[in-house]
């Protein structure tokens, strides 16, 4: 070529070069070769586009996978990756060898790899030579380096003996890869498979069980500690010919037993075999004792976390029981999930407690923390109270010597570490099965829910004191609500309301809406309760905190038989039913306890939710509260609400009756323009569809009614179904009579 001429295109240079070019785009699976790169791979002449089918189909297999490894290697490096393949036909057979020089980038979004390379054919070096490696002919050492530090981060980032074997099978070491895989255990004085790869199941049988003091490689390496290269069949066979039988048949060509050795000890061997004639060259050797060494390592920290996953679990299965014998009438289902603080164990816990007298007793508690000591706690703790409890104490007498149990356990020492302190919440319910009673008390934690017969839920608010463990004389005092036939209560901790970024209100909210949506049985409930804040579908429900830590989990759930509710299933007995169409709520209000108008006016807003007018349910309200008040203000005694939703929705009867023992019967009176009190009756006649009052053998009861269906068309008022026709007393009147 003369000065000043254009120099030729690049096509014809590596035409002239007999060198081809290829571009492989793994995002699509599509190989583009040109003309060269085609001859080479035995088809046709000319620029083609292939599927990684038809390219794979052309090269050895050992080579097709050490070539992906490759890829990985020189994108880790940013250098060019280079490798060596054999080129085959339709029959199998090695035509020719290759050479091929290529660049790789990767492309995070789309998580693929666009190579471009190209392609010579080079002269096959002898086999068994330092030359004869099948694979990267480059820079060996920067491509070892590479490998290394890639298999040492995949093994570090496993966290179990299965995903540590996954990771070595999947290492494609630079210049060589195995064939086949096998990692031996010892257990007494005989060797164990762990695990296997690139064989057929059963294979390891032989294996299996194998005397540390057999003729074989894997033996000999646990005894000694010192690895063993056998490079071919014949010094196999000569060097072992007792277990070569067992080897020959998997047609392997080279083997190397490797020492998994940890802190000084060999806790196993290692095997890699190879389909062709591997020289073990030094730096082979230290490639694949590196290996070893990091697997070894992997293994231990493996089978560390494996160990202590099964010391919690036991431990956490010891602590918490299993649900006691069926009780008649009634089912329950619990859960526990320990999911805070990184321990599969924790301070929550549950548990069903035989009494004396014939009932039982549902507890559920909270130790504060999520580490060892307070699942030590939560286990001592729990056996007071089944001790307390089966000694035939009642509900506050029981949370009573239990908070002075634990106050002895974590304040009673002088020396304590202030960080070592510790209380715990707790609720405990005895439940009369025949009755439907339970009596309630609460020591700091979250109040229990009733879902009613047609999927109403309420919160049923109840007395309580301090948490266990803070003051050794606290009192806890007790609530009582009926559980009526086809309720369910639902009582948690509070892992269960505010993981996932909630709080108390957001939470119940979540939780509500899952209780009053489900249709299954009692333990299909429990499981959507658990799953809504804690499985996959929890990312869609996260709360307005930016906090996401989560909490350990524990619920349990008490459904009273009888009249069965559900879309085509049953708590009871599984029995198609269709939901009674009633739903009501009980709760006593004390002279004592003034505070309680405010819970039972958000009762019976709960009760009210759905209803079509909210006119009427402020009406509903605020009669309720001039109901109660009076009963507070003009008597001596205490007042028992009952509110009750009757009908189908949009037709539906709502009947809210407050009951005293006071004998004396309100009257209406016409109170002044300027009088403060009065006119209690007035709103009752004025609001109610139909009212009255009713005296009872020791008492009376004031009642009124409210119509959906007159409601949803604004129409109201009285229809003169009652008026009060009492003398003397009480008149009627709300928080303006005098209070």
């Amino acid at each position: 070529m003369r000065t000043g001429e254009a120099l030729p295109a690049v096509g014809e240079v590596l035409a002239a070069l007999a060198t081809g070019l290829w571009h492989w785009n793994t995002a699509t699976g599509l190989v583009t070769v040109d003309a060269e790169a085609a001859r080479l791979l035995g088809l046709p002449a000319e620029q083609a586009t292939l599927s990684q089918a038809q390219v794979r189909s052309r090269l050895h297999p050992v080579d097709w996978n050490e070539i992906s490894g490759v890829i990985q290697l020189a994108v880790a490096e940013g250098t060019l990756g280079e490798a060596r393949v054999r080129i085959m036909d339709e029959r199998g057979r090695v035509v020719r060898v290759g050479r091929s020089r290529f660049h790789a980038s990767f492309d995070r979004e789309k998580r693929s790899y666009a190579v471009t390379g190209s392609l010579q054919e080079v002269t096959e070096p002898t086999p068994g030579t330092p030359a004869g490696r099948t694979a990267v002919t480059g820079d060996w050492r920067r491509s070892r380096e590479a490998f290394l530090l890639d298999a040492g981060r995949a093994l570090a980032e496993a966290r179990s003996t299965e995903e540590v074997l996954r990771v070595a099978a999947g290492l494609s070491m630079p210049g060589f890869s195995p064939d086949g895989l096998a990692v031996f255990g010892v257990t007494g004085d005989r060797l164990t498979i762990i695990g296997h790869h690139g064989h057929q199941p059963g294979d390891e049988g032989p294996f299996t069980h194998m005397a540390l003091d057999t003729d074989y490689p894997a033996a000999e390496v646990v005894r000694t500690g010192r690895a063993v290269y056998l490079s071919s069949p014949e010094k196999y066979k000569e060097r072992y010919p007792v277990t070569w039988p067992l080897a020959a048949h998997f047609n392997r060509q080279s083997w190397a037993f490797l020492p998994l050795t940890v802190a000084g000890r060999t806790m196993g061997a290692w095997m890699a075999a190879f389909t062709y004639p591997v020289a073990f060259t030094p730096d082979e050797r230290s490639v694949l004792t590196t290996v070893a060494r990091m697997l070894a390592q992997a293994l231990s920290r493996a089978e560390a976390a494996e160990s202590a996953r099964e010391l919690t679990d036991g431990l956490q299965r010891s602590m918490l029981p299993q649900l006691g014998p069926e009780i008649p009438g009634m089912s329950v289902a619990a859960r526990y999930v320990p999911t805070g603080g990184g321990l599969q164990v924790g301070g929550d816990w549950y548990d069903m407690i035989p009494l004396p007298n014939g009932r039982f007793a549902l507890v559920i508690g909270d130790v504060q923390g999520h580490d060892v000591r307070a699942a030590g706690l939560m286990g001592q703790l729990r056996i007071a109270l089944r001790a307390y409890a089966s000694e035939g104490h009642r509900p506050d007498a029981v949370l009573s010597r239990a908070s002075r149990f634990l106050h002895g356990m974590t304040f009673g020492s002088l020396d304590e570490d202030p960080s070592e302190l510790r209380f715990a919440t707790c609720l405990y319910v005895e439940v009369d099965p025949t009755t439907g009673l339970l009596d309630i008390a609460r020591a700091g934690h979250p109040d229990p829910a009733i879902r009613m017969t047609d999927g109403t839920v309420l919160a049923r608010p109840t007395a309580g004191g301090l948490p266990l463990g803070i003051d050794p004389d606290a009192d806890y005092p007790t609530t009582r609500i009926t559980l009526e036939p086809g309720e369910t209560m639902l009582i948690c901790t509070d892992g269960l309301i505010e993981t996932g970024g909630h709080d108390l209100e957001t939470g119940w909210k979540r939780i509500r809406a899952i209780l009053e949506e489900h249709d299954g049985d009692l333990e299909g409930l429990a499981d959507a309760l658990v799953q809504a804040v804690h499985g996959p579908s929890s990312h869609h429900t996260t709360g307005p905190l930016a906090d996401r830590r989560e909490d350990d989990i524990a619920v349990l759930l008490l459904y009273r038989e009888g009249e069965s509710w559900g879309r085509g299933s049953s708590y009871g007995q599984g029995t198609a039913t269709v939901r009674p169409a009633i739903r009501r709520t009980m709760m006593s209000v004390a002279q004592a306890e003034p505070e309680r108008v405010a819970v039972a006016r958000q009762h019976l807003r709960e009760l009210l939710h759905d209803w079509t007018s909210e006119d009427q349910v402020d009406s509903a309200v605020l009669l309720l509260s001039e109901t109660l008040t009076n009963v507070l203000v003009h008597t001596d005694a205490d007042a028992l609400l009952l509110a009750e939703v009757r009908g189908e929705p949009g037709d539906r009867r709502m009947r809210v009756e407050v009951t005293d023992t006071s004998d004396d019967l309100p009257h209406k009176r016409r109170p002044g323009e300027l009088a403060s009190s009065g006119r209690g009756l007035m709103l009752i006649e004025l609001l109610a569809q139909a009212w009255g009052v009713d005296p009872r053998g020791e008492g009376k009861s004031i009642w009124f009614e409210l119509y959906e269906s007159e409601g949803a068309d604004g129409s109201g008022g009285a229809d003169g179904a009652g008026e009060a026709d009492g003398a003397g007393g009480a008149d009627g009147s709300g928080p303006s009579d005098g209070s």
